[in-house]
C-alpha cells in the first residue's frame, strides 16, 4: 500500500514538472510574440514617420518655389529649406529629424559622358577635384570607362571588363550612368578613404544637370578652372554670402575663370532629404531624392534606407 502511494506521489510530481515546463514554454513564446509585435509596430511607425518627413520636405520646397521669382529662380543656403530644423517630438519619447540638401551643389559624376560622348571639360574638372582633395589615383579615367558604352580602356590608366574580370569576385564595368554614389566603390582600386573624401562633393544626377554655384562647397568651386586654389575658392564662397549670387553677371565678376558657359546655374531642380526617426528602441533613416519642376510639382525619384543619420549641424564650409 505504501509502495502504491509512493508511485502515485512520483507520478503527481512528474505531471506537475511537465506542466510547469509546458507553461514556461508557452509564457516565453507569448512574451516573444508580444515583443515581436511591438518591434513590428515600431518599424511601421518609424517608416511612416520618415515618409512624413519626406512629405514635409516637399511642402517646404514647394513653398520656396512659390515665394521665389519664377522668371529668375535662385536657390541658396540662406533659404528656409537649407536650415537645420528643430526635431519634431513623437509618441513614446521618439523624435523626427529632417534635413534638406542640394546635390546640384556637388560635382556630377555622370557628366563625364554626355549624350554618349566623353565630356572633356567635365573630365578635366573631375581630375582637378581629385587634386584638390589630395587623391592621386586616376579615378577620372576609370570613371570615364565605367560610364561610356565601349569596351576599350582610355589610355594607360583606364579600366574595362578585362581588368574587372580579374578581380575577386569578378564583375564587369557598368557602361551606363551611375544610379548612386556608392557605385564609386566598384571602380578599380577605389579604397574606402578616397571614397569618404569624395562622398560629400559628388552626385549622380542626370548628366546635363548644371552645378548650382550658390550651394557648392569650396573644393567643388576650386575644380571649375585650372590654377584655382582652395583659398581662392573659399573667397568665392564668402563673396556670394548667405544670399548667394542673384544673376550670372555677379558670378562673372566674383568668380573670374569660372564662367557660366561651363554648365553653371543659380538654382536647383534636385534635392536630397534625410529623415531620421527614433521610436521606442527602433531607429529609421530614409534618404529621398526629389525632383522639383518649374510647374510647381515635386516628384520622388528614389528612396534609400541604407544611409547614415542626419548631421546635427550644417556643413561649415560656406554655411556660416
Amino acid at each position: 500500500m505504501k509502495w502504491q502511494r509512493g508511485v502515485a506521489l512520483v507520478t503527481v510530481l512528474l505531471v506537475v514538472a511537465v506542466a510547469t515546463v509546458v507553461c514556461s514554454a508557452i509564457i516565453a513564446r507569448q512574451q516573444l510574440t508580444i515583443r515581436s509585435s511591438a518591434n513590428q509596430l515600431h518599424v511601421r511607425q518609424a517608416w511612416h514617420y520618415a515618409l512624413g518627413g519626406e512629405v514635409l520636405a516637399r511642402s517646404v520646397l514647394l513653398r520656396d518655389l512659390k515665394e521665389g521669382d519664377p522668371q529668375a529662380p535662385v536657390d541658396h543656403l540662406g533659404e528656409a529649406w537649407a536650415q537645420v530644423m528643430t526635431p519634431f517630438a513623437l509618441d513614446e519619447g521618439g523624435e523626427l529629424r529632417m534635413r534638406i540638401f542640394d546635390p546640384a551643389g556637388r560635382f556630377n559624376l555622370n557628366s563625364l559622358v554626355l549624350n554618349g560622348q566623353v565630356n572633356t571639360a567635365a573630365l578635366a574638372q573631375f581630375q582637378r577635384l581629385l587634386l584638390v582633395l589630395q587623391i592621386d589615383r586616376p579615378y577620372a579615367e576609370r570613371l570615364r570607362d565605367w560610364l561610356d558604352a565601349d569596351l576599350e580602356p582610355s589610355g594607360g590608366y583606364g579600366a574595362e571588363d578585362g581588368q574587372y574580370l580579374l578581380q575577386q569576385p569578378a564583375y564587369r564595368a557598368a557602361n551606363r550612368p551611375l544610379a548612386d554614389v556608392s557605385e564609386l566603390r566598384l571602380l578599380l582600386e577605389m579604397d574606402a578613404e578616397d571614397y569618404r573624401k569624395l562622398l560629400p562633393f559628388v552626385n549622380t544626377l542626370p548628366a546635363d544637370t548644371p552645378l548650382n554655384v550658390n550651394t557648392a562647397e569650396a573644393p567643388v568651386l576650386a575644380s571649375l578652372a585650372e590654377g584655382v586654389s582652395l583659398r581662392t575658392a573659399q573667397e568665392w564662397v564668402e563673396a556670394r554670402g548667405r544670399q548667394g549670387f542673384r544673376d550670372l553677371q555677379q558670378v562673372r565678376e566674383a568668380m573670374p575663370g569660372a564662367q557660366p558657359g561651363q554648365g553653371l546655374a543659380l538654382s536647383s531642380q534636385y534635392f536630397e532629404v534625410l529623415s531620421e526617426v527614433a521610436v521606442g528602441d527602433r531607429r529609421q533613416v530614409l534618404r529621398s531624392t526629389l525632383h522639383r519642376t518649374a510647374d510647381g510639382k515635386v516628384y520622388v525619384l528614389g528612396r534609400d534606407l541604407g544611409v547614415a543619420g542626419v548631421p546635427p549641424e550644417p556643413m561649415t564650409s560656406g554655411r556660416e
